[in-house]
């Protein structure tokens, strides 16, 4: 008789925006998982969605707790690589939000010591099951293109008032790039490898904002030019993707709509769930423009493969080095902006080799 595994017991540190909308839903509907505990200092609030999740406010407590085998650190960025770093050193594999942490140096430190404890450390890159994304890296593979030579991925918004969130205030980790480039980076990195180098421009826009709103970085691929954009003031007009290659083009004109759909109160795997009614559209230089429905999104996955690789019988959703070629975009960025010049990644050659 085969009895079922027990699933694995997940503590989720953090019950803001990212714990609340993203990690919490995603966690419960993936399989194999099991949230048993929020560390929080809100319990009302944690109860008034998961009335049957224990709450408690010391993470020593919920680092303790036997039952709990993975905790999902969804707190602000420069809390990342300490908190880890202790869950680690108590035995618990790590899930962190992106970004990984502050630096490429303190990411390093956390890989090592997930290496050390011979425990599982992912990175929460779970836009690589974006709808928008998924159906622009079928159209590329598929040939239809030709040669990428021009990439363009955007995540433009409107937000001309500035919040008052911690993204949003003047301590380290904060602001546009450090939000929203991780996204745009892996996605990019994950089509194209790493990059020769790195050319960025980064801006304040907004009135009153602390912090930069604005971020234009080319990645350099030989000829090939890929554009990682996101901005605050953008009211219309844009695009989420825009690839040219040798044979033809094609555009991505909205986005994923997974995070509307999670903000809307939809449950993951409800019917709707990742659909998206924005077609590509393909240009040929030649014929009238044609479109081709966009795939489904399932931001699930990266739980339901992580949940995999916890039992043994998969690879981690993402790997070590996919995350710190993150941060080393994310490093090699700001470096550009300051110095106005073309930077290469701080890559070890041992770990452009894990890379191949």
């Amino acid at each position: 008789m085969n009895l079922q595994a027990e699933p694995i017991g997940v503590g989720l540190v953090g019950y803001g925006f990212v714990g609340k909308a993203f990690h919490a839903p995603l966690i419960r509907a993936a399989g194999g998982l099991k949230l048993r505990t929020v560390l929080s200092s809100d319990a009302q609030k944690v109860h008034a969605d998961l009335p049957d999740v224990a709450v408690l406010s010391e993470f020593d407590t919920l680092l303790s707790d036997p039952a709990i085998d993975l905790i999902v650190i969804a707190t602000p960025n420069e809390t990342h690589a300490p908190m880890a770093l202790k869950a680690l050193a108590a035995g618990k594999h790590v899930v962190i939000d992106k970004p990984f942490t502050l630096t490429l140096e303190e990411a390093r430190t956390v890989v090592q010591a997930a290496h050390e404890a011979n425990r599982i450390l992912c990175v929460f890159h779970n836009r690589r099951w974006d709808s928008d994304y998924l159906s622009i890296r079928g159209a590329i593979e598929s040939g239809v293109i030709g040669e990428v030579v021009h990439f363009e991925s955007h995540i433009d918004r409107f937000r001309p008032g500035v919040r008052d969130r911690w993204r949003e205030h003047a301590i380290p980790g904060a602001g546009i790039w450090f939000d929203l480039g991780p996204h745009l980076i892996d996605q990019a990195l994950q089509l194209f490898g790493l990059p020769d180098q790195v050319l960025a421009s980064l801006a304040t826009q907004r009135a009153g904002a602390q912090v930069t709103d604005w971020a234009h970085v080319i990645l350099h691929y030989g000829e090939r030019r890929v554009i990682l954009h996101g901005g605050m003031l953008a009211a219309g007009g844009v695009h989420r993707f825009v690839v040219h290659g040798t044979r033809g083009s094609v555009v991505k004109h909205s986005p994923d709509q997974q995070e509307s759909q999670l903000l809307a109160g939809m449950q993951p795997g409800e019917d709707g769930w990742g659909e998206d009614h924005d077609p590509l559209v393909f240009y040929d230089g030649k014929n009238p423009p044609r479109e081709q429905p966009a795939r489904a999104g399932d931001q699930r996955e990266f739980y339901v493969r992580l949940a995999a690789a916890l039992a043994g019988t998969a690879q981690p959703p993402v790997t070590s080095i996919e995350s710190l070629a993150v941060m080393a975009v994310i490093e090699a960025a700001g470096q550009s902006a300051e110095e106005g010049r073309h930077v290469a990644l701080s890559l070890t050659k041992e770990e452009r080799d894990q890379w191949i």
